[in-house]
Parts: C-alpha cells; sequence; structure tokens
C-alpha cells in the first residue's frame, strides 16, 4: 500500500517545529504567516538549563519551549492536540491512517536517526510532518525545514527516531488538528502569546514546559526563565572541570547557535517576531523590545563562539569564565526585556 498527500507547501526556514506548524497552518487553517510571528505566536522563546546526569549529551542549554506547537493552536484558539503512543506498531498505524485519510500530521523524533539527514547528532524534540508512505519500498515521505520537496525516510529509522532506544524519547508524540477554525484575531493571540511568554521566563508562571523533551533513563534537573541562564553563569565555569568538558562544550555551541534555531539561541526569531507584533499593532510591544531581543542574540552568539574554542585542546581556559560573563549580561538583558513587555501586556 502507499499513499501521498499532495498540494502540501513546505516552507524551508529555521527553526523544525515552527516551520512545521506555519506548513501546517497554511494547510489546515488558510493562516499565511512568516515564521517570525508562528515562532513567537507560540510563546517558543525559553531558556532551558538541563542536567541529565550520565548521559549523552549530560548538558543542554535549550532556547525553546517544549509546547510551542500546543500554545501556538491554544493563542489562536485552534483544536490542535498532541498525544503519544507506547506501543511502536500501533502508533505507526495511527498516522498512517491520517495520511491515508489526506491529512498531513506533526509527528517528533530524535533528529539522529533520520537517514536523510547527514549532520548526526542527538536532539530528541525535532519536528516533521508525515505527507507520504509507500510500503512496497518501506519509504516514509517528509516534510522537513533545510527544502522545499518531501524528504524520503526508511521505515526502520522513522521509528527509531520516534521512539529512540537510548536516552530522551518523545514516546512516539503526534499532532492532529481536530478542527480547522481561527477563533481568536492575531493581535489577540499575540497579547496571550507575549503575556504566557513574559510570565515564565520572568519566573511568575508554571506551564508545564518547563521540563526536559520527553523520558529519559536517568534522573534530569532543569531549570527554566532567566533563573536558568544566571545558573548557567553561575555553573558555567566549573564545566572545565568535567571528564567530558569538550564534548559538553561542544554540543552547547551548536544547540546554542546552530541546530535549526535561527541563530543567537533562538532569540534572533522572537527579535522578528516583536518587529512583527509591533507592525501589527505599535501597543503590544515596546519600541525598544526588538532591539533588547538582538542584543541577547548577539550575546548567545558570544557564548557559543567561546564554548567552540574551549571545546578545542589546548584553548585558553577563559573562554570558560567568558561565557559565564556574557550569561550574567543576557540574564540582565532577557529580564529588562520581559519586564518591559509584561508590562506592556498587563490590563489597565
Amino acid at each position: 500500500m502507499k499513499s501521498q498527500i499532495q498540494g502540501y507547501e513546505i516552507f524551508p526556514g529555521e527553526h523544525c517545529g515552527s516551520v512545521a506548524m506555519r506548513g501546517l497552518l497554511n494547510h489546515y487553517c488558510d493562516l499565511q504567516l512568516p515564521e517570525p510571528a508562528v515562532f513567537g505566536l507560540g510563546s517558543g522563546i525559553e531558556c532551558l538549563y538541563i542536567n541529565k546526569g550520565p548521559t549523552d549529551p549530560a548538558i543542554m542549554v535549550v532556547g525553546r519551549t517544549m509546547g510551542l506547537e500546543v500554545d501556538l493552536a491554544s493563542a489562536l484558539g485552534i483544536d490542535y492536540r498532541e498525544q503519544r503512543e507506547d506501543d511502536d506498531a500501533k502508533a505507526w498505524e495511527l498516522v498512517r491512517d491520517e495520511v491515508t485519510a489526506g491529512r498531513p500530521t506533526m509527528l517528533s523524533g530524535d533528529i539522529f536517526y533520520l537517514d536523510y539527514r547527514e549532520y548526526k547528532v542527538h536532539f530528541p524534540g525535532h519536528r516533521f510532518v508525515l505527507l507520504g508512505f509507500d510500503d512496497e519500498v518501506e519509504k516514509a515521505y517528509i516534510a522537513d525545514r533545510i527544502r522545499d520537496v518531501p524528504e524520503a525516510c526508511s521505515y526502520p529509522a522513522l521509528a527509531a527516531s520516534r521512539n529512540p532506544p537510548v536516552g530522551m524519547s518523545l514516546g512516539n508524540l503526534w499532532g492532529r488538528f481536530h478542527d480547522t477554525g481561527v477563533k481568536r484575531d492575531l493581535v489577540e493571540a499575540t497579547r496571550l502569546a507575549i503575556e504566557r511568554a513574559s510570565l515564565r521566563m520572568l519566573g511568575e508562571s508554571a506551564d508545564g514546559h518547563d521540563a526536559p523533551a520527553g523520558e529519559s533513563k536517568t534522573a534530569s534537573r532543569a531549570i527554566n526563565g532567566v533563573a536558568a541562564i544566571r545558573q548557567l553563569a553561575e555553573e558555567l565555569p566549573g564545566w572545565a572541570e568535567r571528564d567530558d568538558a569538550r564534548s559538553v562544550a561542544r554540543f552547547n555551541a551548536s544547540c546554542i547557535e546552530k541546530f535549526g534555531n535561527g541563530g543567537g539561541n533562538f532569540r534572533r526569531l522572537y527579535a522578528g517576531f516583536l518587529a512583527w507584533a509591533r507592525e501589527l499593532d505599535e501597543t503590544l510591544v515596546p519600541e525598544d523590545a526588538a532591539a533588547l531581543s538582538v542584543s541577547a542574540a548577539n550575546g548567545w552568539t558570544a557564548i557559543s563562539s567561546h564554548l567552540a574554542a574551549a571545546a578545542e585542546e589546548g584553548a585558553d581556559p577563559r573562554h570558560w569564565t567568558q561565557a559565564a560573563d556574557l550569561a550574567r549580561h543576557i540574564a540582565v538583558t532577557e529580564e529588562s526585556l520581559f519586564a518591559g513587555l509584561a508590562e506592556r501586556i498587563a490590563p489597565g
């Protein structure tokens, strides 16, 4: 058996989650939004500092929430839901049925196992859209952020990605649009999204997205928001004493600046959203907000450079402390940014 959805527009872009939701919103809801708007409407901005213990990577600094996709739909008033399925065979049957019915379907998985991706790194929160399958050649067809044509992925590779044999797993997480109606206008959706992101970053809200993306075989310690940036600044010099210091530095240098985040730990994407939101309604966003987000992005880019240098054998040990100093400055900048946004968005 085989099935292929036709006419789905694939938007290449900076970040997997916002690219996937951009395409799905366009297809299901006839919403044409730029990627930064999709990211910001999902309240995607975050800082997660995750210490996972004896796994690879042992420490992760992540710049987006784990609930961006669901929060985006919630802000827009769209009935989109995500669910897990422990049984691998049933998980595949469910999403096959969606495609057979002509419904492009959100999937999640570890990018490491996807055989069409040449750059290999473990990241369990990757997002992509299932568009088709062919049992004869055992290939699934996927919309990813890298090209505007479907990617072919073998069934075993897709199964391993959706429920990895080691480390963190999202447990075959997948998403479906149960209703495609958009019940909230863009101004109100933007207001809600900014409020949610600001309160979370300031530690004034616990909305369930301040935990690692999925389950791990070992205990994890996760801190989020501006508090996480300050914790990173405090602990970063100590990374130099770790046996795996170079690998931790190398992974996080890429996680902060590369790995599909638009640069600057997602802060450049968020700056684009803030500029878009101010054009939509200038009362929503302070005049200096986008510039503050760019400033934070520049700081994160500089941290990435120091960590990359620290990962090289014989690098100046001061790279660790300089990265920590930058994190302290970023914490001040982001606290100012989100306090300003929260004040602007507050009722009355």
